[in-house]
């Protein structure tokens, strides 16, 4: 899946500090369930770059290639991506000025290489209405098969594959044909 962060407008900078009053944004998403295709069971955050000079009303245009299985990202009902909205502040480090979740549902089941345009209101810390709104995209990328999977596992045996196992398969055809039973179950139902 492709994910572009693309704007925000109207945030609202909730940590005033005597040092610094002007906003510095930078978005944080992850996706939840997290992604398994390494074996591992933690989430991978992505982050933005800090638009140093959109003040409340950042672009950012980041593209991030998130790794989801498919089938159980969109299988679960709970799963989603969820978008934490930054400030880069120079004593504490970051201050959070809002977050949404995307769920799964709002995605949907878009052709591959389809894009779905997304806006989302922020909500602040606690969960109540927050300050501004974000926008991004989302493409769903075309499956490609993995071409790591070794190219000799197969079930049953194919022609072609028999012939590098030494069997003949000429030969083993016309035994197979000497053998069949006729219809009539072997009964010569000739005039004697």
């Amino acid at each position: 899946m492709e994910i572009t962060i693309l704007s925000a407008q109207g945030l609202k900078n909730t940590s005033f500090t005597i040092f610094s009053s002007r906003i510095r944004p930078f978005v944080t998403i992850t996706t939840y369930p997290p992604a398994t295709t390494s074996g591992d069971k933690y989430c991978h955050v992505y982050r933005t770059r800090v638009d140093d000079h959109g003040g409340v009303n950042p672009t950012w245009g980041d593209k991030f290639h998130v790794p989801t299985d498919c089938n159980a990202f969109f299988a679960n009902r709970y799963a989603c991506i969820y978008l934490q909205l930054y400030t880069k502040t120079l004593i504490s480090g970051q201050t959070l000025l809002g977050w949404c979740q995307i769920p799964v549902n709002d995605i949907g089941f878009p052709p591959a290489g389809s894009v779905r345009n997304l806006s989302y209101r922020l909500r602040a810390r606690d969960g109540s209405r927050g300050h501004g709104v974000v926008n991004l995209a989302i493409k769903l990328e075309p499956v490609v098969p993995d071409t790591s999977l070794d190219a000799c596992h197969v079930i049953g045996i194919p022609l072609i594959c028999q012939n590098r196992l030494g069997v003949n398969c000429e030969e083993e055809s016309r035994l197979r044909n000497e053998r069949e039973v006729s219809p009539t179950y072997g009964l010569n139902l000739t005039n004697r």
